[in-house]
């Protein structure tokens, strides 16, 4: 049983730990100042622009996009390094292209949307967006009311979606709507594209969460597609999501021990040099303690993430190791900051310092893709042998 990355996967993971460091963390500054003014904490497109031309060069784009489309078809274990490292800063910032929406395209496309979506998104050329969650349903699948009726050669869609990234920019979206209300969540639920210019698709409003991200509400009304935009197979939308699900799950487990990893590091260089009733916080078994229970937590989070995404790569269910991943990872994180904030007394509720955008961070992942009360109910129900 081997834990460790190998020799190419390892210097990739070096690789963007260098171009985070050298490019990402020096525009952290401009963010906690759009944040502190409360904007929107977003790269604007003259920032953005060298960077995307900076990780294109340093071949950063693409990594578990297919050969064929000009990407590396990375596993999954060796994303989790990748994600590690990009954890590690507040600088938003995503190597094209998503890999949740992406995996998900992967496994639905049929020959037409493969040249027409999965193509030039995989090449990094579009931006995309997914909507699940609906107004007083949250995710919860067998609560979607959104419909799809079928008319002719064409499908048409009405409801609403909320809590939805990037829907005021992106080229397209995945809409997930109940297209057999008899069925629902068991074979009643399908996927759809949908383009940004499409009749009856509003972006009603931008909504502003914490640490200055903002996600959209849009709504559904009378939106007709051709029976082309179809996603996969109908009625087997939710087959599909999990895919999608359980790669943003993993990726944000592992930017939760990336961003854990720098707290730890923020508390042992503070600790020494801080100095209160005459010796320095260091000296102190509180702030010890803290270091000791923080690396090994990372380590074990980090070790569970592998392991999952191992168990992904081999094509096993590994529903509950993700689910695992996901908590024990955004709770870690979030205590690992949460003492890092503490050490650095008020100055770790400063708005100059990244500690309060990180932490805003790790408790919207807390939520985000299943909230941790729900993936232990998956552990449990799993492991009591419950349906």
């Amino acid at each position: 049983m081997d834990f460790e990355l190998s020799e190419e996967h390892r210097m990739l993971k070096e690789l963007v730990a260098r171009f985070v460091r050298d490019e990402l963390m020096p525009l952290e500054r401009v963010v906690l100042e759009r944040e502190a003014r409360g904007e929107e904490a977003r790269l604007t497109e003259a920032e953005r622009t060298p960077i995307d031309k900076k990780s294109r060069a340093l071949g950063l784009w693409g990594l578990d996009a297919p050969v064929e489309f000009g990407g590396s078809d990375l596993p999954v274990e060796a994303m989790i390094g990748v994600n590690e490292e990009m954890g590690k800063t507040i600088t938003p910032y995503t190597l094209p292209p998503d890999s949740p929406n992406l995996r998900m395209l992967m496994v639905t496309v049929n020959d037409e949307q493969r040249k027409a979506y999965l193509e030039p998104y995989a090449r990094g050329e579009t931006v995309s967006a997914i909507g699940i969650s609906e107004p007083g349903a949250g995710a919860d699948p067998a609560a979607m009311i959104t419909r799809a009726v079928k008319d002719g050669n064409h499908w048409v869609l009405n409801g609403r979606k909320i809590w939805i990234s990037r829907a005021d920019h992106a080229d397209f979206t995945i809409l997930m709507a109940v297209t057999d209300k008899q069925k629902g969540a068991r074979g009643g639920i399908s996927a759809f594209l949908v383009d940004k210019d499409t009749p009856g698709f509003h972006v009603v409003r931008p909504i502003p969460m914490i640490g200055g991200h903002f996600t959209y509400e849009i709504a559904l009304e009378d939106c007709r597609l051709p029976a082309s935009q179809l996603l996969g197979r109908e009625g087997e939308g939710f087959v599909p999501m999990q895919v999608r699900l359980s790669t943003r799950r993993l990726q944000m487990a592992a930017w939760c021990v990336g961003v854990a990893e720098r707290a730890l590091t923020m508390i042992c260089e503070h600790a020494p040099q801080r100095v209160t009733f005459g010796a320095p916080l260091a000296e102190r078994q509180t702030i010890q303690w803290w270091v000791a229970d923080a690396a090994t937590k990372i380590h074990a989070a980090r070790l569970v993430a592998y392991d999952a995404a191992r168990k992904v790569d081999q094509g096993r269910d590994a529903r509950v190791e993700v689910s695992m991943a996901k908590v024990f990872a955004t709770e870690m994180a979030w205590e690992i900051i949460d003492h890092a904030m503490q050490t650095f007394g008020a100055m770790g509720m400063a708005k100059e310092m990244p500690l309060q955008l990180m932490a805003s961070k790790v408790r919207l992942m807390r939520i985000y893709d299943g909230p941790s009360e729900v993936h232990r109910w998956v552990i449990a129900r799993r492991l009591l042998g419950l349906r």
